[in-house]
């Protein structure tokens, strides 16, 4: 089985990002219908599975990244911990860009890790 590349999993990990901060938004507009209004329960039916699957997508491709791009355990936590909180995905995301863990080597040096951060300290 061929595994996907680390480009990829990198432009998979940033979308599931994004479309996990929507569906906790939609869930949360299900959860205020459902219990504030008590209009109907539809939103939590319908945004619940939904945004469990982004979930566990989310989760998944935050553990091959700590993998493939060796993160340190840290920002594998920040990454998991981001999930359980409305929208830090979409800021934990933007930051390990900044920082330089959603980067990967140039085609022609695919055999080297990618770079510790500047301003990283090894064994931190």
């Amino acid at each position: 089985m061929k595994l996907p590349s680390t480009p990829a999993v990198i432009r998979i990990f940033r979308a599931l990002a994004i479309a996990e901060a929507f569906s906790w938004a939609a869930l949360l507009v299900g959860m205020f219908l459902k219990w504030v209004t008590r209009t109907t329960e539809l939103g939590v039916e319908i945004a619940g599975p939904i945004h469990g699957a982004f979930f566990i997508g989310y989760g998944v491709a935050a553990l091959s990244l700590w993998g493939m791009q060796r993160w340190p355990f840290r920002v594998a936590l920040f990454a998991g911990l981001s999930a359980v909180f409305p929208f830090a995905t979409v800021w934990f995301e933007r930051w390990a860009g900044r920082q330089g863990y959603l980067t990967f080597p140039a085609a022609g040096d695919a055999s080297q890790p990618a770079q510790e951060p500047a301003g990283e300290t090894a064994g931190v």
